[in-house]
C-alpha cells in the first residue's frame, strides 16, 4: 500500500505556528470524494486524444461546454467567493474557486496552484480568501489533474505519477483554458495577471508561463523537474513502482513537459523562483539542475529551512511579492520608475 505525504515538509511544519498559510496533510493517491460539479455538463468524448507534449495545443481532444456557476456570495470581510465549474474533458470538471473584493472593477488577478495531493480546502477557508484578496486582487484557485476531485473517476492503478504526462500537460492546457474564460467574463484586468504554483504546481506554471504570455509574473517555490534525476530518486515515486518510470520510453513521454528545457528561455517580465534546501520531495541533482536553468534576469530565493521561509512570509506575507508586481503601477510610480531607469539611445 502506497502511503506518501507530499505536502511539503517545510510547510507542514510552517502550519503549527503559522496558521495564515495551511497545509492539508494528504495520501500519495488524493482520496475519491463526491464532488459538487454538475455531470450533465461533462462533453462528449473527443475524437482525438489530447496532445500533452505540446504546451499550447488548445484544441486537439478538448470539447469546451459553457461553465456552471454552482456558487456566488458574499462573505463577511466585503469579498465575494465563486464556486464555478469548467470543463473540456470528458469526467474531468475542473473546480474554480474565484474570490474578489466587493465591489471592485476589475481586479488585477493572481492563480494559485499547489502540489499533487493538495485540494480545495483552502480556497474556502474564509482567512485565506480575505489574505489573497487583500489590496484590491482576484485570487483565483483550482488543483492539478489527478488531484483531489479531479481523481473521482480514475482506476486507482492511474494515479499523477503513473500518469505523468497527463498531469502536467493536462493542467498546463487548463491554465490557459481558465484565462481564457476569465477573460470572457470581462470583469477581471487580464493586462495584470500573476500564478504562483508550489511543488507539481510550480512546474505547471512554469510551463504555463512559457505557453501564455498572459502571465506576466511568476512565483513558484520547490517546482518538480528534470525528470530523469526526480524519477530516479524522489521520495514521491515508491520503490516498487520507480522502474516503470525510468524507462526510455517513460522519461521520452515527459521530456517535453521538463522545466530544466524551458526555463532559460523564459520571457515572463517578473520572475522569482524560491528553492528550499531541505526540501525533500526533488533530489539534490534535480534542485541543482532546475536552479542552474533560471534565467538571469529572474530573482532567486534559497532558503536554509522552514524557519527561514517562515520569516520571510511573515514579513511579506505568500503574496506579498507577486503582488507588487502585478499590481499596476499609478501615474506617479510609472513616472519615477522611468526617472531611475532613462531609456537608452
Amino acid at each position: 500500500m502506497r502511503v506518501l505525504s507530499l505536502c511539503l515538509f517545510s510547510l507542514a511544519l510552517l502550519t503549527t505556528s503559522f496558521e495564515a498559510y495551511p497545509q492539508q496533510e494528504a495520501p500519495a493517491r488524493a482520496k475519491k470524494e463526491d464532488s459538487p460539479a454538475n455531470p450533465k455538463a461533462a462533453p462528449t468524448q473527443p475524437l482525438e486524444k489530447e496532445n500533452w507534449a505540446s504546451l499550447g495545443d488548445l484544441k486537439t481532444g478538448l470539447t469546451l461546454t459553457p461553465p456552471v456557476v454552482l456558487q456566488s456570495d458574499e462573505q463577511a470581510g466585503a469579498f465575494v467567493r465563486e464556486l464555478v465549474v469548467l470543463q473540456w474533458r470528458p469526467k474531468d470538471p475542473i473546480e474554480l474557486w474565484i474570490s474578489r473584493p466587493k465591489g471592485a472593477q476589475k481586479p488585477p488577478v493572481i492563480l494559485y496552484l499547489y502540489s499533487y495531493t493538495d485540494s480545495t480546502e483552502r480556497f474556502r477557508d474564509d482567512g485565506w480568501c480575505k489574505r489573497a484578496i487583500s489590496e484590491g486582487f482576484a485570487a483565483v484557485g483550482f488543483v492539478p489533474a489527478l488531484t483531489d476531485q479531479r481523481y473521482k473517476s480514475r482506476p486507482m492503478k492511474e494515479w499523477f505519477i503513473s500518469e505523468l504526462p497527463e498531469s502536467v500537460g493536462s493542467t498546463v492546457h487548463d491554465v490557459q483554458l481558465i484565462l481564457n474564460y476569465l477573460a470572457q467574463r470581462g470583469d477581471m484586468d487580464m493586462d495584470h495577471v500573476g500564478m504562483f504554483g508550489q511543488g507539481a504546481g510550480g512546474t505547471i506554471a512554469i510551463l504555463a508561463a512559457q505557453a501564455d504570455p498572459r502571465i506576466k509574473t511568476l512565483d513558484v517555490l520547490d517546482p518538480w523537474g528534470d525528470w530523469p534525476d526526480w524519477l530516479q530518486s524522489s521520495r514521491v515515486v515508491p520503490n516498487d513502482e520507480r522502474p516503470k518510470y525510468v524507462t526510455q520510453e517513460f522519461l521520452k513521454s515527459v521530456a517535453p513537459l521538463d522545466p530544466v528545457k524551458y526555463l532559460h528561455s523564459l520571457k515572463t517580465p517578473n520572475f522569482r523562483f524560491q528553492q528550499m534546501a531541505t526540501d525533500v520531495y526533488t533530489p539534490k541533482p534535480a534542485k541543482e539542475r532546475i536552479a542552474a536553468a533560471v534565467p538571469e534576469q529572474a530573482q532567486v530565493v534559497k532558503y536554509a529551512g522552514p524557519e527561514d521561509l517562515l520569516k520571510a512570509w511573515k514579513t511579506s506575507g505568500l503574496s506579498g511579492w507577486i503582488k507588487r508586481q502585478v499590481r499596476p503601477q499609478k501615474p506617479k510610480e510609472v513616472a519615477n520608475s522611468m526617472a531611475d531607469h532613462p531609456a537608452e539611445n
